[in-house]
């Protein structure tokens, strides 16, 4: 007699699903006990359903430059204000165009939307230009020698500056130390000493700088011009900040105010601008615990920034200091002592938040327009608990609608539906609250449809599996075997349609803003967890269900009855009749 030959066990791995309902239970634990850890139990919320700001800005060109105002621009605007938000943390933050000149950004509630308000119009022309007057930010009385026709009013802007403007001006660049702050390499650049000639920025206010005596005299009545402007100015206001910074170029020479206004400067022509920085980040210095900010140049500034810190390097205070000035007043003017190269850190009188926001800005980069605050307005949530209520309302329902169906249809399988259903609701949960924090995701009404709408996904998955097993019933087997040779082909069709569902949501998260993303992002991550659902929970419960007494024997509540299925009589093998081997017989 043949051994009979031994079969494959049966796919899914039917005697263990006790596995997969542990490795579910453990996520669900770990997600649960981070969300409290985190102190995050319920998820974030957007600006329609928490509340907010609403800015709104009006793009401004410079004189003569009404042609930058186009949708080219506009839309980098945006791009760089998102940027600049979200790099600060604050979730859910919208920015949009609205007409040809407006952009309205709307910031939820958060610990980090005042500075947001503060940086999001900030235009962010980023110059790192050499220092080559200090002083208070006061405005200093002019000295008596300053009426004649001495060309002591255009040494003090200089760049080869007299004796007697060197020691005028360096009275008040103690005034600058003060701030503390210095730049260092985080990779030592080439100490070569770089020429004497070479040392100072050349400013357009030096006579020497020309060979004729017309443009000599040009230059210096721009000097005397630039001194009394440097000598007037006052920091002491916003508006006079402001004005001091108006239509500054790049190529000029020029006055500005530190910007809490302790001091004021006179700057050479930049030498780097903001575009020459690849990455910049604030960080603690371990050695000292103070918070510093790190950057980093692309290739063309790093060769630029080198130079530039090599001629700085072999100045005395306060020349030796290099402004960084964003939108023409002075984020900080750290003091150089070596040539530096493609890293650097500034150091100094930062704290965490000061720190974060020059990082920011340096790597964000620079608005191509300027940007007027029109309107603030405080948005509230009324409205959109109003809303939020009235789709719950609904989900309600439509919740109430499936299990009223999978009760009078599949009846006992009913049960297990319901549990996989919470078990899917317990983790888009857990999930959407820890993404909170981790990647500022905030739950707009958008993203509660995605949510509503999944509830039919994760159903049908269900019943594609069921009517799975309900077939090979049919066929007449029995529920335990019927179980197992239902999932490999209700597996396929689940992962197809899944997957066509998460395409959608990809594609749509893609190529659509704002809130709609929402919808995207939430339908795509509920369609993942559908997956996770049917394989780790709906399956192993319906291979422990099969080993019961309601279930197998096909109770007519069970949702498996062989008589209300129509079941075919059970496969039986047919026997092999033998041929007789007596003759008589025969």
């Amino acid at each position: 007699m043949a051994a009979p030959k031994k079969g494959r066990g049966p796919a899914g791995g039917q005697g263990r699903p006790g596995r997969s309902l542990a490795l579910i239970l453990i996520a669900m634990v770990a997600l649960t006990g981070g969300m409290f850890l985190a102190d995050q139990p319920t998820p974030r919320l957007g600006i329609d359903l928490a509340g907010g700001t609403s800015i709104t800005l009006e793009a401004k060109a410079e004189p003569g430059q009404e042609s930058a105002i186009n949708k080219t621009n506009m839309d980098t605007a945006v791009q760089i204000m998102e940027r600049r938000v979200n790099g600060l943390g604050v979730s859910e933050a919208e920015v949009q165009t609205q007409g040809d000149r407006n952009i309205i950004v709307n910031i939820p509630k958060g610990t980090n939307s005042a500075q947001a308000r503060e940086q999001v119009g900030t235009t962010a022309k980023l110059y790192f230009r050499p220092v080559l007057t200090v002083a208070q930010g006061t405005p200093t009385p002019a000295p008596s020698a300053s009426s004649s026709d001495k060309a002591s009013p255009s040494a003090k802007p200089s760049a080869s500056a007299s004796d007697k403007a060197s020691s005028s001006s360096a009275k008040p660049s103690a005034t600058a130390t003060t701030q503390g702050r210095a730049v260092t390499g985080a990779l030592k650049a080439d100490s070569t000493p770089t020429p004497k000639a070479s040392t100072t920025p050349k400013a357009s206010t030096t006579p020497k700088a020309s060979s004729t005596p017309t443009a000599s005299a040009e230059e210096q009545a721009a000097a005397a011009d630039l001194q009394k402007k440097f000598e007037a100015l006052d920091c002491s206001s916003k508006a006079s900040r402001s004005k001091a910074a108006q239509g500054t170029k790049a190529t000029d020479t020029v006055v500005a105010c530190e910007q809490d206004g302790s001091a004021k400067y006179v700057l050479g022509p930049a030498e780097v601008d903001g575009t020459d920085v690849d990455s910049a980040k604030a960080a603690i210095n371990q050695q000292n615990g103070q918070w510093i900010v790190q950057m980093e140049f692309t290739g063309g500034g790093a060769k630029k920034f080198h130079t530039t810190t090599g001629k700085l390097a072999q100045q005395q205070s306060p020349q030796n200091q290099f402004a960084i000035a964003l939108d023409g007043e002075v984020v900080s003017a750290p003091s150089v002592s070596e040539a530096l190269s493609a890293n650097a850190e500034i150091s100094g009188s930062f704290d965490q938040q000061s720190a974060e926001e020059l990082a920011n800005v340096l790597s964000y980069g620079a608005l191509p327009l300027s940007f007027q605050e029109q309107s603030v307005t405080t948005v509230t949530a009324a409205l959109g608990g109003e809303q939020l209520r009235a789709g719950l309302i609904a989900g309600a329902i439509g919740l109430a609608l499936v299990v009223i169906y999978l009760v009078a249809y599949y009846r006992g399988l009913a049960f297990i539906a319901l549990l996989s259903l919470l078990v899917s609701g317990i983790l888009t949960y857990t999930i959407m609250s820890l993404l909170g924090p981790a990647i500022g995701f905030a739950l707009n009404l958008p993203a509660v449809c995605g949510a509503i709408v999944a509830i039919g996904i994760t159903a049908d998955s269900f019943i594609v599996y069921f009517e799975r097993i309900r077939d090979e019933i049919r066929e007449g087997r029995t529920l335990r075997p019927a179980v197992e040779r239902a999932w490999p082909r209700a597996r396929r069709t689940i992962l197809v349609s899944d997957f066509v569902s998460f395409l959608a949501a990809a594609v749509l998260f893609v190529v659509t803003v704002g809130k709609v993303q929402g919808f995207a992002f939430t339908l795509g991550l509920t369609t993942l967890l559908d997956v996770v659902v049917v394989f780790l929970f709906t399956k192993p419960v319906m291979t422990l269900m099969a080993r019961t007494k309601f279930f197998a024997s096909g109770h007519p509540w069970s949702g498996l009855d062989p008589k209300r299925l129509g079941a075919k009589p059970p496969l039986r093998r047919s026997r092999r009749v033998n041929a007789p081997t007596d003759p008589k017989e025969a």
